[in-house]
């Protein structure tokens, strides 16, 4: 199912962008055929830990480098750009939640060590937690950092979402729309947002080097005609995690809400739910030492 890709084979639609983080890199294809980069650092023994960036208009692993640096000496480390961002290719397909769960499974059934501990921000919760469902021995534990799917407003209907897209799709349309998002001013409003100061720089400036890699738009345009959403997440996703340890930390985020989450993870004997108050969105960016203290306990829970 996994390949290993020659270099020589490389399409039209890898990113020549720098590496996200300071790390080897392997590659493998998906399934569906998706060129897919992930990032190592193995020198360390123990239980892999695996990172997921967000789902935005210019996501990547970078999203992810203060969990990243934290771990690499402690323990196996990975962090996978999903097909459509970052260093893995940017090709015209159908970008869906099945898509991008198949993606992780994919990557989880390659790590040396399995079941892995499993870190996801925002909207890859969502495609995490359908990976465990559809292969629940790859996976220790979650960690849901800010996690969709927990808010009160009720999705757009699918055919919504589908006219959505299929207008965004229309030449020259989606990706001047995009085109606008990820500008460097554009880019540094939204990352803004989810600081309760000014975003890091670097966290900006490779955000927009992402943004503009040939077919950055393929994959955001899925995502801003809300197709990667899943119809009430908590029923279809959430309330099946019943076997594996789940920790959710979720304060505010100027994004989306966490409305429903700390009831639902009340009733759940499995499920810790912590806020880490204050945050916007990014505590491993703006309470590191919290977050990573939480992260620890949770996991020595689950041992």
């Amino acid at each position: 199912m996994n390949q290993a890709v020659p270099p020589q084979s490389m399409s039209v639609t890898t990113p020549t962008l720098p590496a996200a983080l300071a790390a080897p890199r392997g590659e493998l294809v998906t399934r569906r055929g998706a060129r897919m980069v992930y990032y190592a650092a193995t020198a360390a023994p123990g239980r892999p830990l695996l990172l997921i960036h967000s789902i935005n208009a210019a996501p990547s692993s970078y999203e992810v480098k203060p969990l990243f640096e934290r771990y690499r000496d402690e323990r196996p480390v990975y962090s996978l750009d999903l097909p459509g961002f970052g260093l893995s290719d940017r090709a015209q397909r159908v970008y869906s939640a099945d898509l991008f769960a198949e993606a992780i499974v994919d990557c989880l059934a390659t790590l040396p060590g399995a079941p892995a501990d499993v870190i996801a921000l925002s909207l890859s919760a969502e495609f995490a937690a359908r990976a465990n469902l559809a292969r629940p021995e790859l996976v220790r534990s979650l960690a849901l950092i800010s996690p969709t799917g927990f808010g009160a407003r009720p999705l757009p209907s699918a055919r919504i979402g589908r006219g959505m897209h299929r207008l965004l799709r229309l030449p020259g349309l989606g990706s001047g729309l995009f085109r606008l998002l990820a500008s460097r001013r554009s880019i540094r409003y939204f990352l803004d947002r989810s600081f309760t100061g000014s975003a890091p720089d670097d966290l900006v400036d490779y955000a927009w080097e992402t943004a503009r890699q040939p077919g950055a738009w393929h994959a955001p345009l899925a995502f801003l005609s809300m197709q990667l959403f899943t119809p009430d997440a908590i029923e279809t996703l959430y309330r099946h995690l019943t076997e594996l340890p789940v920790l959710a930390i979720a304060d505010r985020d100027p994004y989306i809400d966490f409305d429903r989450l700390p009831a639902f993870a009340a009733t759940r004997a499995n499920w810790l739910y912590q806020r880490l108050a204050p945050h916007l969105g990014l505590p491993h960016w703006e309470r590191p030492t919290e977050t990573c203290t939480a992260l620890e306990q949770f996991w020595a829970t689950a041992d």
